[in-house]
């Protein structure tokens, strides 16, 4: 099994959660959600003498996604997003990238589809489409390293906000409840925001769920 080692980094205006997802044997790394800070995630990856593979995105909110055109382009690797999100990344009103006063134009350069499959820094990854907090939200499971990063579908005893364009709380729990929770108990779920938490914590005790 290729071992994963992850570094957390919270960045924004909101403390959002980016992910460094690293195969420890290559030094490969994978980017998720680099909503803001694009030249310090850009350093860390440098003085970490780390091989950057490619950026994945859960959402298209400014939050999650702010940061990563201008990353990419430091660090010359592609975008990924789920094909749902297309219209989320690139309106700014459904972006939320007013909520900073701009109207900012997102995209990415790999749009992947539900149950799709990836090969990326040496993971075997799934792409598990979780629509509700966006139309086009996406977790990122990779079933080797029982390890799910979920953006902002599903947080410790919580889940995401539906109260944004174009949201739907029916959706996101119906979602979680076929994509996300058929997963094994100790798959380690790491959030957009907040504390990790496992799949079997949040199926005995989230409230939402």
């Amino acid at each position: 099994m290729v071992p994963l080692k992850i570094e957390q980094y919270v960045v924004g205006s909101v403390s959002t959660n980016c992910y460094f997802a690293i195969n420890d044997n290559t030094k490969e790394v994978l980017i998720i959600d680099p909503g803001a800070s694009a030249k310090k995630l850009a350093e860390k990856v440098h003085d970490g003498g780390l091989k950057p593979a490619a950026i994945l995105l859960t959402h298209g909110h400014f939050d999650h996604a702010g940061a990563a055109e201008e990353l990419a382009e430091l660090l010359d690797v592609e975008i990924y997003a789920h094909e749902a999100e297309k219209e989320t990344l690139e309106n700014p009103s459904l972006n939320l990238s007013g909520w900073e006063g701009k109207h900012d134009v997102y995209h990415a350069d790999a749009y992947v589809k539900d149950e799709q499959e990836l090969d990326l820094a040496g993971f075997h990854i799934r792409v598990l489409f979780t629509p509700g907090h966006t139309v086009g939200g996406c977790c990122y499971y990779f079933p080797y390293q029982n390890t799910l990063f979920s953006g902002d579908a599903l947080f410790q005893s919580s889940i995401g906000r539906t109260d944004f364009p174009k949201g739907s709380a029916a959706q996101l729990v119906r979602a979680i409840q076929e994509k996300l929770m058929p997963l094994p108990d100790e798959t380690a779920v790491y959030t957009g925001h907040g504390e990790e938490t496992t799949i079997g914590l949040e199926r005995m005790y989230n409230p939402f769920l």
